[in-house]
């Protein structure tokens, strides 16, 4: 529901902006000494509040007054132009929403995941061995960020990899804050309903082993989901499945080609592997901040009470930097997970809504980093690191390429 041209103009734009790639918007950091819940303008042009500090943000993840299900009723202030449907994972609470997660949660299961450790890191140096066969230099985005996490999904989902050009348009737009126009959205995100209704009646007609083969037999033989339940999960599935790994890997790789010891950063043991895929998924933030949420009744964040029907953004994004529970919060710290005193990275969510494709994630990000760097021991940023940019207007951060060279 929009709010007056006055309240807009008095509240400044979510999200903010940042001077460069390398750099979280200063005004996180603004937010969390003096305003821990601001008025911020959504891109829809409705008022919200965005929570910066970490205990709040984490405690906003896991309140149920603070509401997916609620961001779909006609009167609930709206995050962009063309809101999630409702019927998904990302708009739907407990009990339903457990119901849904409980079926999709049958592909992330750390054991099933672990199953899927060799290959995935198959698909991984078939990745690195194409990339090596372009001689000394590339696009680190186009040729091993992108298509990896798209091959990982695709064979887990059982969507075609030679489709991976046509739903990566779609998904941008379903991932749109502001650089799509609403036509654009609606557009693009039909298209992919459509593509996968599509694909959904040749699981019918010849089911396989993949994921989206047994929900469609969760809905026909068990009644489990009804037929939009399974577009839009399919949907959220494929988006959310190769997204976010995408662009987290690209800043990852970025994170550690500007220190000094770039790829020799990645150590060989299983330990010290994991703690660094933790430290790069705190420093480089996958969005600035969750899925919208709107309050069911009054809720009290930071001694500030927000009524119901308020939209809420919990910025992970800002909690992952607050200088109260990581020390030296801006600081790239390889082994900073380790120390069981710090509180863990909030880049997967917390309380019902956490990504039940974490496992996923995690084991992409450490199988990539271990193949790329024993592949290409010597890359190097082949850029000066200032004149790298990130794409604008999503609700993940992704950058627009990465050049490295190597050898």
């Amino acid at each position: 529901m929009a709010q007056d041209s006055a309240t807009r103009a008095a509240a400044p734009a979510y999200p903010p902006p940042r001077r460069s790639a390398t750099e979280v918007p200063d005004a996180y950091a603004v937010l969390r000494a003096e305003e821990p819940v601001a008025e911020v303008t959504l891109p829809s042009g409705d008022t919200g509040h965005l929570v910066s500090r970490y205990d709040d943000v984490r405690a906003v993840l896991a309140d149920p007054r603070c509401s997916r299900a609620a961001t779909v009723r006609p009167e609930a202030p709206k995050l962009t132009a063309v809101p999630f449907d409702a019927g998904g994972l990302f708009t739907m609470d407990p009990p339903e929403h457990t119901r849904l997660r409980a079926l999709a949660a049958r592909a992330f299961t750390p054991r099933r995941v672990a199953a899927m450790r060799p290959r995935i890191a198959e698909l991984a140096g078939e990745l690195a061995d194409s990339m090596a066969a372009q001689g000394g230099r590339a696009d680190l985005n186009a040729a091993f960020a992108f298509p990896f996490p798209v091959a990982v999904i695709c064979e887990l989902l059982g969507v075609p990899y030679a489709d991976r050009e046509r739903f990566r348009t779609w998904s941008d737009a379903v991932l749109s804050l502001s650089a799509h126009t609403p036509e654009e959205m609606l557009r693009h995100k039909q298209a992919l309903l459509g593509y996968l209704r599509d694909l959904v009646a040749d699981k019918r007609r010849e089911p396989g082993e993949d994921l989206l083969s047994a929900l469609v037999a969760v809905r026909d033989e068990e009644g489990g989901l009804s037929e939009h339940e399974l577009l839009t999960l399919a949907m959220t599935l494929l988006v959310a499945g190769h997204e976010t790994t995408v662009g987290v890997l690209g800043t990852s790789v970025f994170t550690l080609l500007r220190q000094p010891d770039r790829l020799a950063l990645v150590p060989d043991g299983e330990e010290e592997l994991a703690a660094l895929v933790e430290e790069l998924l705190r420093i480089n933030p996958i969005g600035d901040g969750g899925p919208l949420r709107v309050t069911t009744e009054p809720v009290e964040i930071a001694g500030r009470v927000l009524p119901a029907n308020s939209a809420v953004i919990a910025s992970i994004c800002s909690a992952n930097r607050d200088g109260a529970r990581f020390p030296d919060a801006d600081r790239f710290v390889p082994d900073r997970a380790a120390d069981p005193a710090q509180p863990p990275q909030l880049a997967f969510g917390h309380g019902p809504h956490y990504c039940l494709g974490a496992p996923l994630a995690r084991t992409e990000l450490a199988l990539a980093l271990r193949i790329l760097a024993d592949r290409f021991p010597t890359m190097r940023l082949a850029v000066p690191p200032e004149t790298v940019t990130m794409h604008t207007g999503l609700l993940v951060n992704r950058l627009t390429e990465l050049p490295v060279a190597w050898g």
